[in-house]
């Protein structure tokens, strides 16, 4: 099975954290992420780094960076008991207007190229609860702050990706059919720069879940994931170039979350110690320490 050939380089907070910057909270309706969401004794905070703005949705929460004008990690509550059958059709994007345009990249980034607007908290995960809830959520993941530039090719490595939150849900032992899933991109001094953006490699993903009910509430457990878009996007650059790599845009990657951690310069508190992800023993580098997941099959929880 094939593997990176080479070790991101990780992001030090000198490189990418931006000037601090009040955070901007509060939105009529939107009740934003919740760290108690799970019931496990402990709270799960958010992964997130200082001077990146709050912004809060419907049961999601997005920490823009200013600098970059993309989220640098999103947080959902995914309540499986509860979603609604919303079907897409006739929403539009819109800046978020609770910060400046500056800090946000909108449709200049995406037109009349081969970027897709990449959700980075999935349409249909905030979707439950109410009907009026449910529409709200709907239309509160069609904000340019809730998506990163995307190669436009679809393959395996991408519809697996998108399925992940699906699998955790049914497949782990979760209390209530609840899951908490944080997401953003991994920013690299090296990320290539297109229209005055510098566009990611690498996507994170964590899904979090209450491991069973107890006398406690419960604990908790969560795994990470990377989403390798390098191939593609070499692809997406050179304009005229219609045929998808050889190798897939898209590679999925099992990763340990202490290594999420590290990529990103976020802090992911409880998480790294509930990982259901067991390194291999005296596993040293990417290599040896990241597992390439082709199919669901391969998914450790």
């Amino acid at each position: 099975m094939s593997q990176p050939e080479t070790t991101p380089t990780p992001t030090t907070p000198a490189q990418t954290q931006p000037p601090a910057v009040e955070p901007q909270r509060g939105r009529p309706g939107g009740d934003g992420y919740d760290p108690e969401f799970l019931g496990t004794p402990q709270d799960v905070p958010m992964p997130s780094g200082p001077g990146l703005l709050e912004l809060d949705y419907t049961h999601f929460t997005i920490h823009q960076d200013p600098e970059r004008r993309m989220p640098a990690s999103t947080a959902v509550n995914i309540d499986g008991a509860s979603l609604v059958a919303i079907t897409r059709g006739g929403e539009t994007w819109n800046l978020d207007p609770r910060i400046h345009p500056d800090q946000q990249w909108g449709n200049e980034l995406y037109k009349d190229n081969r970027f897709d607007r990449g959700h980075l908290v999935r349409r249909q995960d905030p979707i439950w609860g109410d009907r009026a809830t449910a529409e709200r959520a709907n239309l509160d993941t069609f904000h340019y702050t809730v998506c990163a530039p995307q190669a436009d090719f679809f393959n395996q490595g991408r519809e697996l990706w998108l399925g992940l939150e699906d699998y955790i849900l049914e497949h782990a032992d979760t209390h209530r059919q609840r899951l908490s899933v944080f997401s953003g991109p991994v920013f690299d001094v090296g990320d290539p720069q297109y229209r005055g953006a510098m566009i990611p490699r690498k996507f994170f993903k964590i899904g979090a879940w209450n491991s069973g009910p107890g006398d406690d509430g419960g604990r908790l457990a969560c795994t990470g994931y990377i989403l390798d878009q390098s191939n593609g996007l070499e692809q997406v650059l050179r304009p005229g170039v219609r045929e998808a790599p050889a190798l897939g845009a898209y590679r999925t990657f099992q990763v340990p979350v202490e290594d999420i951690g590290q990529l990103t310069g976020l802090d992911v508190g409880p998480l790294a110690a509930a990982d259901r992800y067991s390194v291999p023993r005296g596993a040293r580098g990417v290599a040896q320490r990241w597992h390439e997941i082709t199919g669901f099959a391969d998914v450790a929880l």
